[in-house]
């Protein structure tokens, strides 16, 4: 019996072996230039191989099995093995941007980009994540959509902790968000403080991995009756990876060297200023990506684990002697003594699942899960400038508490409160679909996503509490969203396709109070401030929780006249349990002017009701203005405080949009588009400027219940103004082999406008020019109006020379203009007096245009990975100090309390970084 199964295990291994055979070859393009890092994959077994850095392979594969040959930028291949020993496969290129098939902006399926009646931008994640430090989703497309705007923010209470972004230079909640074609649930957060869309929610990009994103399409142009509410500026469609049978990932380390503003390399400073060392904002980032097929139908599920750290960087004038006449210099700034980006902590998970049946019907689902805390500082105590913030003994005199507290070089003590957060991000959809009926494609799909976000106070205290409490639980807010889509399309004769379909969606916002101590006043003469210092807690007069309704139905009919004209005609209603009923109408058209000109146009109205955010925050934070601290309080729309102002109920948004484009395919190699849009939004929902508690004519009534609220100032959000935007996009693509190596460059840019027509100011407040302007200062017009620069394009060129790749990345960032709050703090008409005592000035701060240039090298090192290194911003450039010229005296008087406030460009100078990639 033993021989007997020795003899079986011999015969079955040798059989097994004579099944299987060792391949070997070389992967070129059509030069015979090797590509270094192709994937090989076997069709049966699953295995997979990369080339070496000449381009060589070696896989083991069963009889009759076949290989898949696949290398960005090229076209794939699938080949039968022949001779298993010398193989020789070359691939060619491809003019893949050009032809990539996209979901967004068509409800045919297999529409290419440049076919599309509106521009379509589609960015590879992957290989932008590659070749840079910038590891948030956000940052990233930053910098590779001219289109896309955001300003990082420091000194912002909550708008440190979430990353909103703008379209064409629109609101962050005038921008729809979409996993793999699903509605994404909105923040909870609301910008309120020192941040551009102020007054705005929104959706946070860099709540999932952005290792789980295969491809990003950005639909540039109105969209409300394609797809709903918050699509005036336009879509993201996000699609995530669905790859199987490959494990891959990256290891990512970064670190800012800024030696022009970083406080640690200024010691005398050491005192004054926070400071972490010369190399701070050190990141570490880590992610994971497999598949596994299910059946052999082709299901899969996919899976992305992911988590980064991220420390705070520390920026301050290094310079301070002769400030008022030296350029770079200001004075020691003691209103924000740690000034700089928030740390951050986040670790996330994606799933993406697909299992086909027996029949034409395939259930899906994917979703994820994310978890981030951030710790930020808030604007400095200063013991001198306002006692009453700190806590004392019972004699009166300063209660110092040791680690908390300090002392400057010059005596004086003070303290920065720190505003922790903790984001917890969850969302998961699951449907069927199939084709029945006669070729109807049909999906039943389900969403449900919540975001809940809580503040924390730290290192801080409720000085009116004393000094035993320096922690605190601030509350918070949550938002879920649930939406239910049944969708039905089908193509006739080959050149018609419609789509019909039906939407619900509950959505729920709730604000949940802080502890007693986080918020509550203890002393009996009132003297002491209120709550934790840097963010007072949410009371329970603040709590609500409100929910509302919404049902939609659309048609969208997409129509091939001819082989040249393509034209596109949608319609939605939807009807809102707390607004009532909306229509809204798209027309849309591509003329192919010859075989390499399209030209395309639409005009579309829409919609966006306020959001349940806008409708129900409460809160009371902490401002400096003009040196000043005070608390402002923000009141709900349908408050007795808002009534008192005389601010009306909310209604929607509405707008008109059109646009108008070609594309040109002028060779095998470029591809040119240009774009040209105008939008216009009646009632835009932004926040009002701050209602002064002492200012005489301001209603009794309104004042009386501020001052009882023990706040200076109120604002409110309103629809308080009517703008139109436009501008044009262009994108030029070029690829090109020189002999054996590859060129690629892309040229895109943006230039835009937005003009305020209309200031739609309440009855109540018309009478008085003061009050009129107080509704929406000059100050807010302002930041309306800088959502976006006037220009901004980016240039990257990418070189490959055999397998080392050498890139360069050029983004310029144009001119805007801000204003400070002025001598008086109100923002009106805002002045200050200059330094030589000769008058005064604009508080206007001009953030000149300025270039920031990126550099990156990339090699495969072994056999499955590939070693990346690089300098962002490697001229350390920053943008212009925040100060009006020739009054340098009243520097600092910005929201972030920093030398500048927050742009695009941000303000923490060159970082270098290094990433591994892998792949198996």
């Amino acid at each position: 019996m033993r021989k007997f199964i020795l003899l079986f295990w011999a015969v079955s291994i040798s059989l097994l072996l004579s099944a299987q055979q060792t391949v070997t070859g070389k992967i070129t393009d059509t030069k015979g230039v090797p590509l270094a890092a192709a994937t090989i994959k076997t069709t049966q077994s699953g295995k997979l191989t990369l080339t070496g850095a000449d381009g060589s392979f070696s896989i083991q594969v069963s009889s009759g099995d076949e290989l898949e040959i696949s290398s960005v930028g090229f076209i794939s291949k699938k080949i039968s093995v022949t001779d298993p020993k010398a193989m020789m496969i070359q691939l060619e290129v491809a003019v893949a941007e050009l032809e990539q098939i996209v979901i967004v902006g068509s409800r045919k399926s297999g529409r290419v980009k440049t076919e599309t009646t509106a521009p379509v931008d589609v960015i590879s994640v992957g290989q932008l994540a590659a070749v840079t430090a910038r590891t948030d989703l956000t940052s990233m497309l930053n910098y590779a959509a001219p289109s896309f705007n955001y300003n990082k923010q420091s000194g912002s209470d909550g708008s440190d902790h979430i990353d909103l972004a703008t379209l064409r230079g629109l609101g962050p909640d005038q921008t729809l968000v979409l996993i793999n074609g699903k509605r994404r649930h909105q923040t909870a957060f609301v910008s309120v403080f020192g941040t551009r869309g102020r007054g705005n929610s929104g959706t946070d990009l860099n709540a999932f991995p952005t290792s789980a994103v295969e491809r990003i399409e950005i639909l540039r142009d109105g969209a409300a009756a394609q797809y709903g509410s918050d699509a005036i500026a336009g879509v993201v469609n996000i699609i995530t990876k669905s790859s199987v049978n490959q494990i891959s990932g990256s290891i990512g380390l970064s670190g800012y060297h800024d030696p022009k503003f970083n406080t640690a390399f200024e010691p005398n400073l050491a005192t004054y200023y926070e400071q972490a060392g010369k190399i701070d904002g050190q990141s570490f980032n880590a992610n994971v990506n497999f598949g596994l097929a299910l059946g052999k139908k082709g299901g899969f599920l996919n899976l992305t684990f992911e988590g980064q750290t991220l420390g705070k960087t520390f920026r301050q004038a290094l310079k301070t002697e002769n400030y008022q006449t030296d350029d770079e210099a200001m004075y020691l700034n003691v209103y924000r003594r740690g000034h700089g980006d928030a740390s951050l902590n986040s670790v996330g998970t994606f799933y993406n699942l697909e299992l086909p049946s027996s029949g034409k019907t395939t259930l899906y689902s994917f979703g994820s899960l994310n978890n981030k805390s951030s710790d930020a500082f808030a604007f400095t105590r200063n013991w001198s400038m306002r006692p009453d913030r700190f806590p004392t003994l019972a004699n009166g005199n300063l209660n110092f508490v040791p680690g908390i507290m300090k002392e400057d070089a010059d005596g004086e003590i003070y303290y920065s409160p720190h505003i922790q957060t903790s984001i917890k991000d969850w969302s998961t959809t699951s449907g069927l679909k199939g084709v029945a009926w006669g070729n109807w494609r049909w999906d039943f799909s389900n969403t449900t996503g919540k975001n809940d976000y809580r503040f924390m106070g730290d290192k801080t205290f409720n000085a009116s509490y004393g000094a035993n409490q320096t922690h605190f639980d601030d509350g918070g807010f949550s938002y879920l969203q649930n939406t239910t889509n049944l969708n039905f399309s089908r193509e006739f004769i080959d050149n018609f396709n419609l789509g019909l379909g039906a939407e619900y969606r509950y959505e729920n916002y709730q604000i949940m109070a802080g502890e007693m101590a986080s918020y509550h006043n203890y002393d009996p003469s009132g003297e002491k401030a209120s709550g934790a210092q840097g963010f007072p807690g949410f009371q329970p007069s603040d709590q609500v929780n409100a929910s509302r309704h919404v049902w939609g139905f659309y048609a969208d009919a997409e129509f091939d006249v001819s082989k040249k004209l393509l034209m596109n005609l949608a319609a939605r209603l939807e009807t809102y349990s707390d607004f009532g009923f909306t229509h809204n109408y798209k027309f849309g058209m591509r003329y192919k002017v010859n075989s390499t000109i399209n030209w395309r146009s639409s005009f579309s109205t829409g919609f966006r009701a306020p959001s349940l955010q806008q409708i129900n925050y409460s809160s009371t934070f902490t401002t400096v203005q003009a040196g000043t601290i005070a608390e402002v309080k923000i009141a709900p729309n349908y408050s007795i405080l808002a009534k008192a102002a005389g601010i009306p109920e909310l209604n929607q948004e509405k707008s008109l949009s059109a646009n108008t484009g070609i594309t040109w395919r002028v060779n095998k190699s470029l591809n040119v588009t240009i774009d040209g849009y105008w939008t216009q939004v009646r009632d835009r929902v932004v926040l009002s400027g701050q209602f002064y508690a002492e200012d005489p004519q301001l209603d009794p009534t309104l004042a009386a219940l501020m001052q009882g609220l023990r706040v200076s100032y109120a604002q409110f959000f309103a629809n308080a103004v009517n703008t139109t935007n436009y501008g044009i996009d262009y994108v030029v693509e070029y690829s090109k082999n020189i002999g054996k190596n590859k060129l690629k460059a892309v040229l895109a840019g943006n230039f835009q406008r937005m003009t305020i027509d209309k200031v739609n100011v309440p009855a109540k407040l018309s009478g008085s020019s003061f009050l009129q302007q107080t509704f929406l200062s000059d100050r807010e017009r302002f930041f309306i109006l800088a959502s976006a620069p006037g220009m901004k394009s980016a240039l990257n060129v990418e070189y490959a020379m055999g397998s080392l790749t050498a890139g360069m990345r050029l983004t310029y960032f144009g001119k805007i203009s801000l204003l400070g709050y002025g001598q008086d703090g109100l923002g009106i008409n805002p002045m200050v007096p200059l330094d030589n005592g000769s008058g005064e000035v604009p508080d206007r701060y001009d953030y000149s245009a300025k270039m920031v240039p990126d550099l990156y090298v990339s090699r495969p090192v072994f056999k499955h990975f590939v070693l990346t290194a690089g300098i962002d911003n490697v001229l350390n450039v920053h943008p212009d100090f925040g100060v009006a010229k020739g009054a340098k005296d009243w520097a600092y008087n910005n929201e972030t309390g920093g030398p500048w406030d927050a742009v695009q460009m941000g303000g923490n100078g060159r970082r270098i970084f290094m990433r591994i990639g892998f792949k198996f």
